[in-house]
């Protein structure tokens, strides 16, 4: 996920709130335009070292400065920062805003806001996750919408305009596919004004030409993807493979031009569309399959169970016995150099490449990349263990992969992904598959009872309340696996080190136990290993 599309609201939001009684004193005109992605309050005099930018920086003055040199050199700290907006909360310190605080503001382009003395600054906190919340809330639903609509038009007769119909509607782009020689075969949306549609077409012919000159014109071609941005019009290409009547692999291009740049929503939709287009277009690509694979995965998005499905998406010289998925859990972790190590990439790529290669690198096309996070499911034979391919990790990609299970036993695929995802960020290797090694301690003490044992260890947090014993457990988890380290299980749960220390101390308050202890750890650590999975969920 780029910084843009970090979930945010825009200013004039909480300035429209009656309850807060916000208003705007300094800086530039327009505060639509301005996006708040996070609140954050400070008293120091440079608050610098602990921003990340895009916030709501609420203030009382308490340690402002006193002289209009030092309240200039403070706004251009945090202005240089990336600080959104600055509050200033008047009263009990300041009886009102300073008038060199306001000049600064004014000079230095930072909305100022005055924040009444009824309003608490945590309430402006709250009115603004209430509002990122419900505007993710709308992507989601408009995501869910577009993909609903993509899926049903893929189960058109008129398949291909149907898709990219849908797609031009729920992107607002104009949509083209081409050939491999750069001829227009479908499009759908109002044409844009020319020379964008040669634009397109020349931006397509070299991406294809790129991706035919690595793989040669009868080897599987690897998609790629290409963006291009002049005058205020945005040209992206996402080339996707199809097979000639001869059985010859050649390569097809979805072209698309906006006036506006593309959002997450639209990035999400557009790979649904690529998938789709994919199935449509070369049925036996990747998975060998037929043209039941698209059927299928209309199918799923409709609503159809797994265990349903996934005989029709897995290769059809496989017996039912055979059919087994291995499910991939990844973290992206760019390296130094994009450009380094991505050679061919656009700097407005995103994380990891091209989801479709990617997923042409594990051997599946069914893939899904949400920012620096993916899910795959990869087919496999009940037998074979799973391996990460090189490219995956020349990507800046960690990955948990399952065992081989069948279709009904995905969940339990799913928690074992995820915890071998954990493993390899710890261990800071390129990928850990999930073993059960029958030859260590596990295996002295019975199933039965190390199930039992856990369950009876961990009871007593059905009584944590907030956040959870799901999340208490998963917190305690990932400490341990990182050994005991404060920092490094924030950075993985994506939450701040006194958040872990405050679930942890409520671990060892429920339970009983010092954590301190490397006893206790260690007993701990294999109750959490003997605890079933879903074991808490259920209990819930």
């Amino acid at each position: 996920m780029t910084e843009s599309e970090q979930p945010s609201v825009p200013l004039s939001t909480l300035l429209a709130d009656p309850a807060l009684g916000l208003r705007q004193i300094a800086g530039p005109a327009g505060e639509h335009r301005v996006r708040v992605s996070t609140v954050g309050t400070t008293e120091i005099e440079d608050p610098t070292p602990y921003l990340v930018g895009g916030e709501l920086l609420l203030t009382a003055g308490v340690r402002l400065p006193l002289e209009a040199e030092g309240i200039d050199t403070y706004v251009r700290q945090v202005v240089a920062a990336g600080v959104s907006a600055l509050g200033f909360g008047v009263a009990p310190v300041h009886e009102e805003v300073p008038p060199e605080l306001i000049a600064a503001c004014d000079r230095h382009g930072l909305p100022l806001l005055r924040l009444p003395p009824a309003t608490p600054f945590v309430a402006v906190g709250q009115a603004a996750y209430a509002a990122i919340a419900e505007a993710r809330n709308r992507e989601l639903r408009e995501i869910s919408r577009a993909q609903s609509a993509l899926a049903t038009a893929a189960a058109r007769p008129d398949a291909l305009r149907a898709v990219l119909a849908q797609l031009s509607a729920h992107t607002g782009a104009w949509a083209v596919l081409y050939d491999s020689q750069g001829t227009e075969l479908f499009s759908a949306g109002p044409r844009p004004a020319s020379p964008t549609p040669g634009r397109v077409r020349d931006l397509a012919v070299r991406t294809i030409a790129r991706v035919r000159a690595r793989t040669g014109p009868a080897g599987r071609a690897a998609p790629a993807a290409a963006a291009d941005h002049q005058g205020g019009t945005h040209l992206t290409v996402h080339t996707l493979p199809g097979a000639d009547g001869d059985g010859t692999t050649t390569t097809l291009a979805l072209g698309q031009a906006a006036t506006t740049a593309p959002t997450l929503v639209h990035r999400q939709v557009t790979g649904t569309a690529t998938v789709l287009l994919a199935l449509l277009t070369s049925p036996r690509h990747a998975l060998g399959t037929d043209t039941h694979s698209a059927g299928a995965l209309v199918r799923l998005m409709l609503g159809a169970a797994p265990a349903e499905v996934a005989p029709a998406l897995a290769r059809a010289d496989t017996t039912e016995a055979e059919r087994c998925w291995v499910v991939v859990h990844g973290r992206h972790t760019p390296p130094h150099s994009t450009q380094a190590s991505c050679p061919g990439a656009h700097p407005g790529a995103d994380p990891g490449g091209d989801p479709a290669q990617l997923a042409t690198a594990l051997g599946t096309p069914y893939l899904h990349v949400d920012g620096a996070e993916l899910k795959a499911l990869v087919p496999s034979a009940p037998d074979t263990r799973p391996e990460a391919p090189a490219q995956a990790a020349d990507l800046g990609w960690v990955l948990g992969f399952s065992t081989p299970a069948p279709a009904s036993d995905l969940p339990h695929a799913d928690r074992r992904a995820a915890r071998a995802l954990r493993c390899a960020i710890a261990a800071e290797v390129p990928s850990v598959v999930h073993t059960e090694d029958p030859l260590t301690v596990h295996g002295l003490v019975p199933a039965a009872d190390a199930r039992e044992l856990a369950r009876t260890r961990f009871a007593p947090l059905d009584r944590a309340g907030a956040p959870g014993a799901s999340v208490l457990l998963d917190t305690l988890r990932t400490w341990l696996t990182l050994h005991g380290s404060w920092d490094r299980t924030a950075a993985t749960l994506h939450v701040h080190r006194n958040t872990v220390r405050h679930r942890l101390a409520r671990v060892g308050e429920l339970l009983d136990v010092d954590l301190q202890d490397a006893g206790v750890r260690m007993e701990l650590w294999f109750a959490l290993r003997w605890l079933p999975d879903g074991a808490v969920e259920a209990d819930e």
